[in-house]
């Protein structure tokens, strides 16, 4: 969750992912991704938390929790363009634009983070990262995901851009504003995005959510057959599916 300071408080890049997408077409979501086998065996230059740290704050193992931060900066340079990195342990980079033929050899993975990072001799800042969120596939889906959030202020002089072939569109948003675009219909928000986006709204500027140090319990919203009707449950999905526009869409999205 790529966050900056607004006029109207924080603001969330978004993207709507293409219609032809596998997994959430046409939904809007953070940028995000799948670990790659290289993120794990990465012998990068590293500032900030090691391993060990994430690992006890997303209750997984250090290769695991190592293999996370480079999967989340690498798929957020990927996907829109900002390096959550530096030349030096305390700098981070202001202008992307000079690692852009290196973007695209990353995306269609003809390059490591690890050898990109050791060729422009960049250090990566899991520093600028927090940890936020855990949420699981429900076992229904035939696409399972063991998904972690993360969350970082976008850095001085870059731009987040729609540069990527999973996005149809990109847009900052407030979070209020995300939320009354979905409520609206304008906009698709599966429940782990709504319930980010929900959390995010109570605070009044970035400094303030990375602060934050929100309680981190694996989320895995399940399916309830009660009262003739078979829909997810988790935590909050009351709210969220009587705030839904069309309940019947996303239903049936999920219903197996």
């Amino acid at each position: 969750m790529l966050v900056r300071d607004g006029a109207a408080g924080p603001e969330i890049f978004l993207q709507r992912r293409v219609g032809a997408m596998a997994f959430a077409a046409g939904m809007t979501v953070f940028p995000g991704g799948g670990v790659d086998p290289s993120d794990g065996t990465a012998d990068i230059e590293w500032a900030g938390p090691e391993p060990a740290w994430w690992a006890e704050r997303f209750a997984t193992t250090e290769p695991v929790a190592k293999a996370l931060v480079c999967a989340a900066v690498r798929e957020t340079f990927e996907e829109c363009g900002v390096l959550l990195a530096g030349p030096t342990a305390d700098s981070v980079v202001s202008d992307t634009t000079g690692y852009r033929e290196a973007r695209g050899k990353l995306e269609r993975r003809e390059l490591s983070l690890a050898g990109f990072l050791a060729a422009a001799k960049l250090v990566l800042r899991a520093d600028l990262l927090r940890p936020w969120a855990n949420w699981i596939t429900p076992v229904i889906e035939p696409r399972r995901y063991d998904t972690r959030f993360f969350v970082a202020v976008l850095p001085d002089g870059q731009l987040a851009d729609g540069a990527t072939s999973e996005a149809a569109e990109v847009q900052w948003r407030t979070p209020a504003d995300a939320l009354d675009r979905w409520r609206a219909g304008t906009d698709i928000l599966l429940p782990p995005t709504w319930s980010q986006l929900d959390a995010l709204r109570e605070f009044g500027s970035t400094a303030e959510i990375l602060a934050a140090e929100p309680l981190i319990e694996p989320i895995m919203p399940v399916l309830d057959r009660t009262g003739g009707q078979r829909v997810l449950t988790f935590a909050d999905s009351q709210r969220y599916f009587a705030d839904l526009p069309d309940a019947s869409r996303l239903k049936g999205s999920v219903r197996k």
